[in-house]
Parts: C-alpha cells; sequence; structure tokens
C-alpha cells in the first residue's frame, strides 16, 4: 500500500528545552523519543514511503499569523514561530535529512493552505502514518483531515506527545475511532 509517514511539529520552539514555546508544554522531546523518530523515519525510507516533516511557522513580520487565535494570537509577542529562524528549525536531534519533503503549515493542520494534499496525490498515497505534538492538536487535526479525504490512518502513539499525559492518552481514546494506534516498535510490520 502506498504509504507516507509524516511527522508534525518536531521544531526548537515547540519541543526544545531551550525553545520559545517549550517551556511547562511537557513536550520537550527525549533522547528516547528523538530516537523513536528518526527510526521510524530510517524505516520508513527502507520500506519506499514518501517521508514528510511538517513545521508549522509564520511569515517575516508574521503577517499570515492569526492574531485573533488563541493559540496562535501571542506569537508575535513572544517571538515564536517565525519562519527561517532558529525557532523553527527542527528539533537538532531530528535527523531532517531523512524527509523527502518539508511543509510549511500557518494553522493547526497540516493540510491548510500547504502543498501537502498535492504531494500525496502526485503519489498515489492510500496510507498516512502519523507522529507530532501535540496529540491533542496537529495530530488529531491531520488525522481527522486525512480520515475525512479518505485517506488510512495509523497514529503511532510513541512518537506523539501532548501537554499533560492524561491529554494525550484522550486524544489518542479519540483518534482510535478514526484512525489505527501503533507504536514505533509495530511499524516494522505495516
Amino acid at each position: 500500500m502506498n504509504t507516507a509517514f509524516i511527522g508534525l511539529d518536531y521544531i526548537v520552539d515547540i519541543t526544545h528545552a531551550d525553545g520559545k514555546l517549550a517551556k511547562g508544554t511537557g513536550m520537550v522531546l527525549d533522547e528516547a523519543r528523538i530516537g523513536r523518530v528518526n527510526q521510524a523515519l530510517a524505516l520508513s525510507r527502507a520500506k519506499g514511503w514518501l517521508t514528510i516533516l511538517v513545521k508549522v511557522g509564520f511569515a517575516p513580520g508574521y503577517v499570515n499569523q492569526p492574531k485573533t487565535s488563541p493559540l496562535f494570537g501571542g506569537a508575535h509577542e513572544a517571538g515564536a514561530l517565525a519562519l527561517d529562524t532558529p525557532g523553527t528549525a527542527f528539533h537538532p536531534g531530528i535527523r531532517d535529512d531523512l524527509a523527502d519533503l518539508v511543509v510549511i503549515k500557518p494553522r493547526v493542520s497540516a493540510f491548510y493552505g500547504t502543498d501537502l494534499e498535492a504531494a500525496l496525490r502526485a503519489r498515489r498515497i492510500e496510507r498516512v502514518v502519523v507522529g507530532g505534538v501535540s496529540t491533542a492538536w496537529a495530530v488529531q487535526a491531520i488525522a481527522r483531515d486525512a480520515h475525512d479525504r479518505d485517506y488510512q490512518v495509523v497514529v503511532v502513539e510513541d512518537l506523539c506527545s501532548a501537554a499533560t499525559e492524561a491529554e494525550h492518552e484522550s486524544s489518542l481514546g479519540l483518534l482510535r475511532r478514526i484512525a489505527t494506534v501503533v507504536t514505533a516498535r509495530e511499524l516494522e510490520e505495516l
């Protein structure tokens, strides 16, 4: 089955201890999770899957930032999520060189305002395998959008993170209604 692996928002501002939005979010990546993400990228490549990394970010001057958004409205005040800055670089532990494509999104969903769908259709992708941060936001958004676009959706639970373990587990519970939830170790069997 034609498959794409999609990793979401593994960027410094969100997942690195020095990130402008990472402090206190519970989404700082530890070495074990980084290792699993890199293994998933390498395995996906070995299987011939399309590998995609997605990052959220706003254009210079924050011209496309939704200022009224409770989630993104304060990014400009914090100097966060500005494209072409260290904060929107991928976490230094992530092997972004293993990505076939990098998609930049201006909102929560990786489909909104991006060329993700065109890339998936061009490769005749039928199944998307997803991991990222946050489970409650970006992962749920892409899983719901992909489901409604008739892709088979697989969520890799130990490649995901949320503000709290309870939020992570609650999100996975909802996602199980529209996606298959697996561990990184189980990816080899797909």
